[in-house]
């Protein structure tokens, strides 16, 4: 009995030291130091590449950029650049790891260790896309992000949100009309005891599911204040929490030092979350001039996705989420529209759900920016910008230092491109063809001639 006790009460960290150690052995080592000579830098915030530099990376930081030679050390591993551009890893601001493989039903109901391990598979294919880290928002991914983390698997860096946290039939409440009515403090829905999504309906059970997640590790909480495509029971148009209970969302998020960010379409759900202190928008795709104006007179994040006719067309004809999605699809291009004249802080991201197939478009549909923006403008809302926007987590960020840009002393997430990405944009829409080294915290995962 002692001993049991003895273990439980022991930090997780310290129980997965011996695990994590052996993992190590079967990634990509890191060599301590790398050079990469000869390269044209995009430092995720400029227009232009730079002139032919050589970059150091020693452990998982950037130690020196330079157009002047650098000598290599012994040990130093030397990767010759030939011209070709090194810029940072992209990140998703909008992804749901754990939501990728599964159709709706699996991702429910399904063997939860079968969804872990495809969820896994999954990861270390977005990193072999570049995207060396993703925002999640909305999904039961802790303990994919701890097996990143450890070594176990190769993967992106993953900002988690934990569960998304809803209404009684709001977005996000995949539960059965057989399962009502719910009872408050009774038996959680499957979906609630996987962590894919928790009901809240009252600004007390909001403080609650809000501290759940980030007792967890949530680097930032997500809400779904509106209506969305994919829940049967979630007509569009409908405002869900009260701002009373986005406030307290708020507080408990601000109480750990961090941000809470929305799911909302319409000017009322919008509105209502930034009255209550919400810090980022997802979506706003039915958003009117009046909201956009405010968005940028409060200075709150927009993140938007420049949503793929193929995933309005996975939902079946007919059906409750194909009818939405029609509704939904055509404000997309008014809304990039409206960020640009009015200047709205705007991060990237994809939103891809239930389709293999689609996630491997991923950074093709980072390429269909251009119907607003320039390549470089693009490619630096989808690395300078983003990484702002994961700085909004303070002291919960899992990963303390700088992301998204090349710059002496930030952290040494890199890609090195065949040929010119601001010129050609199409070129990230190839990963494999075109990214030919692959470098997450310092350590080389892909690194090809």
């Amino acid at each position: 009995m002692s001993r049991r006790i003895f273990i439980a009460s022991l930090p997780l960290a310290v129980l997965g030291l011996a695990s994590a150690a052996h993992a190590q052995a079967n990634l990509p080592a890191n060599a301590g130091a790398t050079l990469f000579q000869n390269v044209r830098v995009f430092d995720g915030k400029g227009a232009s590449l730079s002139a032919p530099s050589n970059v150091l990376i020693k452990g998982n930081i950037i130690a020196r950029i330079s157009t002047e030679p650098i000598a290599a050390e012994p040990g130093v591993t030397i990767i010759v650049g030939n011209g070709r551009t090194l810029m940072p890893g992209l990140i998703d601001a909008h992804w749901h790891a754990m939501l990728i493989r599964p159709n709706p039903a699996q991702a429910i109901v399904g063997d939860i260790g079968y969804n872990n391990i495809a969820a896994g598979v999954e990861a270390t294919e977005t990193l072999m896309r570049g995207f060396t880290t993703v925002r999640d928002v909305g999904g039961p991914v802790f303990g994919l992000k701890a097996a990143i983390d450890a070594g176990l698997i190769a993967g992106p860096r993953i900002f988690p949100s934990g569960a998304m946290i809803t209404v009684t039939s709001g977005h996000g409440d995949f539960r059965q009309l057989s399962e009502l009515p719910r009872t408050v403090g009774g038996t959680l829905s499957r979906m609630e005891q996987i962590g894919g999504s928790m009901v809240a309906d009252s600004p007390d059970e909001v403080r609650v599911r809000v501290r759940e997640q980030l007792m967890q590790g949530a680097s930032q909480i997500k809400l779904t204040a509106g209506g969305g495509v994919s829940s049967p029971f979630s007509p569009i148009d409908v405002s869900t929490f009260t701002e009373p209970e986005l406030r307290a969302a708020v507080e408990a998020a601000e109480n750990w030092g961090t941000y809470v960010t929305v799911h909302a379409f319409t000017p009322t759900a919008i509105q209502r979350a930034i009255a209550a202190g919400v810090k980022c928008i997802e979506h706003g795709f039915l958003m009117d001039e009046a909201t956009a104006k405010l968005i940028a007179e409060k200075g709150i994040w927009l993140s938007l996705q420049p949503l793929p006719e193929e995933l309005r067309e996975g939902f079946a004809p007919g059906s409750v989420q194909r009818t939405k999605a029609d509704e939904v699809w055509p404000g997309i291009a008014r809304t990039y529209e409206l960020a640009k004249k009015y200047k709205i802080k705007t991060a990237w991201g994809t939103d891809v759900l239930f389709s293999q197939a689609l996630a491997q478009q991923q950074g093709a549909i980072l390429a269909s920016l251009v119907r607003w923006y320039s390549p470089a403008e693009a490619l630096a809302m989808a690395t300078g910008t983003n990484a702002e926007l994961l700085a909004l987590s303070g002291k919960r960020s899992p990963y303390p230092g700088k992301l998204g840009v090349v710059e002496q002393g930030a952290l040494a997430d890199l890609l090195l491109v065949e040929g010119n990405p601001l010129e050609n944009i199409d070129l990230i829409a190839d990963p494999a063809k075109n990214f030919k080294v692959i470098m997450k915290d310092g350590r080389v995962y892909k690194n090809v001639p």
